[in-house]
């Protein structure tokens, strides 16, 4: 895995809403900061099994999507 990779997990709640995400602003919510990822990142997204999955980010665009999340 390139080192210029940031890997952020996701778990989600049997109901499909999410129950804990990394790299979180304080800011938002699990769900909305699932839901910023997703719509900016969705090609960056892959599900696992169990209710996980991960964003796969430069961190350039991890740095971009946290400091849109201040404004």
């Amino acid at each position: 895995m390139a080192r210029d990779t940031v890997i952020i997990h996701v778990r989600f709640f049997n109901d499909g809403t999410v129950a804990e995400i990394g790299e979180r602003p304080v800011k938002f919510t699990d769900q909305a900061w699932f839901d910023k990822l997703a719509a900016a990142f969705i090609d960056c997204y892959h599900t696992y099994s169990g209710g996980r999955g991960a964003f796969r980010l430069t961190p350039a665009d991890l740095a971009g999507a946290q400091g849109d999340a201040l404004q």
